[in-house]
């Protein structure tokens, strides 16, 4: 059974950090196309940043120079550090994965196949 599971979110104040998980089972990360997407109360879910399947990655202009995006394929884990939080980024963050080609920015606004429960974020002091 394939199955995402996403943890490390938390209340953070402005200007901090926290570092999310997201691990598989059931399939091989690193041959899936994976992204972590967010959708804050009233708005529309957004891609934040993705891995395309090549490998490369993208972010949200609103993450740049603020989140990376990893992965640790030996513990089959994506991994979304956050930094310089800001209140506009709470919502809930979601990680998803396809088998199929994606490409490039397309990536976040892909409708993916898979997801992940979801894990709250709240940034507030």
């Amino acid at each position: 059974q394939l199955q995402l599971v996403e943890s490390g979110g938390g209340l953070v104040q402005p200007g901090g950090s926290l570092r999310l998980s997201c691990a598989a089972s059931g399939f091989t990360l690193d041959s899936y196309g994976t992204a972590w997407f967010r959708q804050a109360p009233g708005k529309e879910r957004e891609g934040v940043s993705c891995f395309s399947s090549d490998g490369s990655i993208s972010y949200a202009d609103s993450v740049k120079g603020r989140f990376t995006i990893s992965r640790d394929n030996a513990k089959n884990t994506v991994f979304l550090q956050m930094s310089s939080l800001k209140p506009e980024d709470t919502g809930v963050y979601y990680c998803a994965a396809t088998p199929f080609e994606v490409a490039g920015t397309a990536g976040l606004r892909y409708d993916y196949d898979f997801w992940g429960q979801g894990t709250q974020v709240t940034v507030s002091s």
